[in-house]
């Protein structure tokens, strides 16, 4: 694999452009509508959240969705368009509105939105603004930064890449954006995930290929344990690359599942990383393990620690927390076996020796626990599986965000 810029204009035949339409406030000026469209019809495949509550264009999405294929995406920031009143009517309307600029029908549109839930949506807004989006529709690597800015909520990076690889003798390009920071905690997918493909495949396929890789990508992510109402992940296949089509899992399926996770990682990890009010990410690696299960379980409940984040946002090694997470999760191990070390770019700690305390240097310690990135690495010497699951430190900046998210 080779990564290239572009985003989700990276792939042969996608046109993406974001603008601020007046979603979000006026003095905020950031951009809040975007739509991404393909040249061809494509195969497409989601996987939505898993919270009960879920929003009108979740439902939208599904529906349109259920012939397996599509032409584009509508999206916008500033309003999550669930709990209020026509939310379903609204989501509706964003897809004829897109429609009507396109020149396609409102079923070939997946509807995205994300904000505050609650609040009826500014529709004229997005119905003023969505002919200018579909003006500067460009497959241009501007039009993947402007739409991948306009589904930023409390984000404060953008979320895209591109990478290139070879499948059945051809160049076969998957590109990329995402917006995530603030309840997170998927079920699912993401918060909110679009990628674009040139490959070949069948919906099938492509849908088998998603949900095999959301459960070990996207959802061992957590940044704060709440999984939003509006998460989705959907893949868009318009095989303008022109290989032959992937309609059996033999080798060219591996390698396009192959390119899935690694993008669907990358994502995960930035996700992570940019939680709200993060200063660093953490990423747990739990090793031999009697299953994968149960080390993505013990994994997860390290990241998800609010003792631990609280600990690696004051850079203390306060590694009891971390068996403290363990031992809450049901997942099974014996503590009497547990290894752990801390580790970053400038080194590594052993802090836990046999579920026990080891001497070690505390500056050091501090040291390494002040990088960008932490590792959590937690060896159960009872067998040979292992998971890796990512979250971000608890800074006084969360609260702050989320005391006053709505006013």
């Amino acid at each position: 694999m080779k990564q290239i810029t572009g985003g989700v204009t990276a792939a042969k035949g996608f046109k993406a452009w974001g603008v601020h339409c007046g979603v979000k406030s006026k003095r905020q000026e950031k951009k809040d509508l975007a739509i991404i469209l393909s040249e061809r019809e494509c195969t497409a495949a989601g996987t939505y959240t898993m919270n009960r509550v879920k929003a009108a264009p979740i439902y939208v999405t599904m529906d349109h969705l259920e012939d397996g294929t599509a032409w584009g995406v509508v999206a916008n920031s500033g309003n999550a368009n669930a709990c209020c009143p026509m939310s379903h009517e609204n989501a509706e309307f964003m897809s004829e509105y897109a429609a009507a600029a396109t020149g396609r029908k409102a079923s070939d549109f997946v509807v995205a939105s994300t904000g505050v839930i609650g609040q009826t949506i500014n529709i004229a807004a997005i119905e003023k603004g969505i002919p200018q989006v579909a003006a500067g529709l460009t497959d241009g690597p501007e039009g993947s930064d402007a739409a991948a800015n306009a589904i930023m909520t409390t984000d404060t990076v953008k979320k895209e890449l591109a990478y290139t690889f070879t499948v059945g003798g051809k160049t076969v390009t998957m590109g990329a954006i995402a917006k995530g920071s603030g309840m997170i905690h998927p079920n699912m997918g993401t918060m909110l995930c679009f990628i674009t493909t040139d490959c070949a495949i069948t919906h099938e396929l492509l849908a088998d290929a998603l949900h095999e890789t959301v459960p070990k990508t996207f959802n061992r992510v957590t940044v704060d344990g709440d999984t939003s109402t509006n998460d989705m992940c959907v893949v868009l296949a318009n095989g303008m690359a022109e290989n032959a089509l992937i309609e059996w899992k033999d080798d060219d399926y591996t390698v396009f599942q192959k390119a899935l996770r690694h993008v669907c990682e990358e994502l995960a990890r930035a996700i992570a990383g940019d939680g709200e009010g993060a200063s660093r990410l953490i990423t747990c690696t739990v090793r031999d393990a009697r299953s994968e299960e149960s080390a993505e379980r013990l994994a997860k409940s390290v990241v998800g620690s609010p003792l631990v984040k609280a600990a690696m946002f004051g850079t203390d090694a306060n590694w009891g927390r971390v068996l403290c997470a363990m031992g809450y999760s049901k997942a099974p191990f014996r503590p009497e076996y547990v290894d752990v070390k801390f580790a970053s770019a400038v080194g590594e700690v052993l802090v836990c020796h046999q579920g026990m305390a080891v001497d070690f240097d505390e500056t050091a310690a501090k040291s390494i626990l002040s990088q960008d990135e932490v590792i959590i690495d937690v060896d159960l010497h009872e067998g040979e599986h292992q998971a890796t699951c990512w979250g971000c430190d608890l800074t006084y900046d969360y609260v702050k965000i989320n005391g006053d998210y709505r006013t």
